[in-house]
């Protein structure tokens, strides 16, 4: 009879092993090699102008100094005066934590205006090929879109991939906030769709928003759609890797230091965008009270107690969503960590369903949505579990007074 080699050593090769044959199955538009981003040359430009800027013949403070010396700054200045830096440095101050919200709309709408100007131009030029004209043509008509005066964007960046972050409702006024996290493959173009309109972060977010307003309709509250990081370009390696969750964890928290108030914010994390959020999660200012993840690869944490945050770490997966498929844990820089719907991890389980797959968890309609809205308003007596128990509701009598404040 033929023995069978058990050992602890070559059960991690073979984890190891399988880990890679399912993120190579799972590549299908392609193996994505880990590469190095160059800073965003349009943006580099206009924070180097601003550096070398004035008014009144004081320099204009580091644009990386802490949001609120910034917010000083920008109080400080005349209504003209505000609105002359935005037209003379408007992707700096678009993209500027601190600059105040309307601000940075007014800003980052000049910023698309003078982008769409340039792709245009790229549009009729000769020595482009005629995929590199029908590129700048879909480019030109999104920052057209982008740019529609009821539209709030908050972040925007036109190099490379482009990344963009947009609100729906009163921020200022908000007395809930909730950020929207995706996954893979967004950026500019992606930011949202017609077809499959809920699977994109515009969508997302206009969905949420809508059920947050059926969940609390006297609650004031806002949503944002952040892809303003660089996510993986499809399911290859750097979606297997931490690289680009921590490239956006960085940018993630400074978005977060930055908001107006002190209104109870709530994160919602899909798919690698949980990643994302798991790595930020430490960093995170104490305002952040829920962080929930659908679809997720895993947080990089074996446990939420790990992730070293005080905010309520809740998840959720639908039955047909091909993620749970995807080997839990983390080897040699592959892989997310543990399940966040097991029980090992320890998050609330929340019921998804009605969600249909990978990208369906913001359909309207479904479980996943209005659990998701009913965190987003603070009404955590009316979420739903996974489970026949009550346990995802455990413990929070005080919260929700907390979040109905």
């Amino acid at each position: 009879m033929t023995s069978f080699d058990t050992s602890p050593q070559l059960n991690v090769w073979r984890a190891l092993l399988a880990l890679a044959v399912v993120f190579v199955m799972l590549a299908t538009t392609g193996w994505t090699a880990l590469r190095s981003h160059r800073e965003s040359t349009a943006l580099q430009a206009s924070l180097a102008e601003w550096e070398h800027g004035s008014i009144h013949g004081l320099h204009l403070p580091d644009p990386e100094a802490a949001p609120a010396r910034l917010a000083r700054f920008f109080g400080s200045l005349t209504p003209h005066e505000r609105d002359r830096l935005a037209h003379r440095y408007p992707l700096a101050v678009g993209n500027m934590n601190g600059a105040p919200v309307a601000l940075r709309y007014r800003a980052n709408r000049i910023a698309l205006g003078q982008a769409r100007k340039a792709e245009h131009k790229r549009v009729h030029d000769s020595r482009l090929s005629s995929a590199g004209q029908q590129d700048a043509a879909r480019r030109m008509e999104r920052y057209a879109s982008l740019q529609d005066p009821e539209r709030h964007i908050l972040a925007f960046d036109p190099e490379g991939s482009g990344r963009v972050a947009e609100v729906f409702g009163d921020l200022d006024r908000a007395e809930r906030i909730s950020v929207v996290v995706p996954g893979v493959d967004t950026d500019l173009l992606t930011f949202q769709r017609t077809y499959r309109k809920y699977s994109a972060p515009v969508g997302m977010a206009e969905a949420l928003y809508a059920a947050e307003r059926d969940a609390g309709p006297p609650t004031r509250t806002a949503v944002i759609a952040w892809a303003d990081y660089t996510s993986p370009d499809g399911l290859g390696v750097d979606a297997a890797t931490g690289l680009r969750a921590k490239e956006g964890a960085v940018r993630l928290n400074a978005l977060l230091r930055a908001l107006p108030g002190r209104a109870p914010v709530s994160m919602f994390c899909h798919s690698y965008g949980s990643v994302v959020c798991g790595v930020a999660a430490h960093g995170m200012p104490r305002r952040v009270a829920d962080i929930a993840v659908a679809a997720s690869p895993g947080m990089r944490v074996t446990q939420a107690s790990h992730l070293g945050t005080s905010a309520r770490v809740w998840a959720m997966r639908d039955a047909s969503d091909w993620v749970q498929d995807v080997p839990y844990l983390e080897l040699g820089g592959l892989g997310h960590g543990a399940d966040p719907v097991s029980s090992a991890f320890g998050a609330r389980v929340l019921s998804a369903r009605d969600a249909q797959g990978h990208s369906g968890y913001f359909q309207p309609g479904t479980d996943s949505l209005r659990n998701l809205a009913d965190i987003g308003v603070g009404a955590y007596d009316a979420v739903t579990c996974a489970r026949e128990n009550d346990a995802c509701r455990s413990g929070l009598s005080g919260a929700m007074t907390a979040g109905r404040a």
